[in-house]
């Protein structure tokens, strides 16, 4: 085979047919926990604080936290979670949408209450995810 048929072949559309796009054991709601910790402890030495050029580098990394939870997040909502779990857990989709706010408010905010309600919200959603995987 020439060249330019391995390219073409290489390029020719494929269909997969699965419910995610790998199998389901890779996913884990402990990567947005983790970062969401981070989150905790990153506002409680920004309150603890008094200097400036550290607070600023605080907020900088908070935020990029709170980004990586965003991203666990809509990894496991996106991916993992489908109807049926909706059906046998109907407070699920209300629960993400609140710790999905919640994550957006702990970028804005330094209140160590919103990051406890963000790892409250997390938790839910791993008890949840814990029970799909029986």
């Amino acid at each position: 085979m020439n060249l330019f048929k391995t390219i073409i072949k290489a390029l020719e559309p494929r269909t997969a047919s699965a419910h995610c796009d790998l199998p389901c054991g890779v996913y884990d709601p402990a990567q947005a926990r983790v970062e969401a910790q981070s989150i905790r402890a990153i506002v409680e030495k920004y309150n603890a604080s008094d200097d400036e050029y550290f607070r600023a580098r605080a907020i900088s990394i908070k935020e990029d936290r709170a980004d990586e939870v965003n991203h666990h997040l809509d990894v496991l909502w996106y991916q993992y979670f489908q109807p049926a779990h909706l059906e046998k857990y109907p407070e699920l989709h209300e629960v993400f949408w609140k710790t999905k706010k919640l994550t957006s408010q702990a970028k804005r905010t330094n209140d160590i209450a919103v990051a406890d309600d963000l790892l409250a919200g997390i938790d839910r959603i791993a008890e949840i995810f814990w029970e799909t995987k029986k």
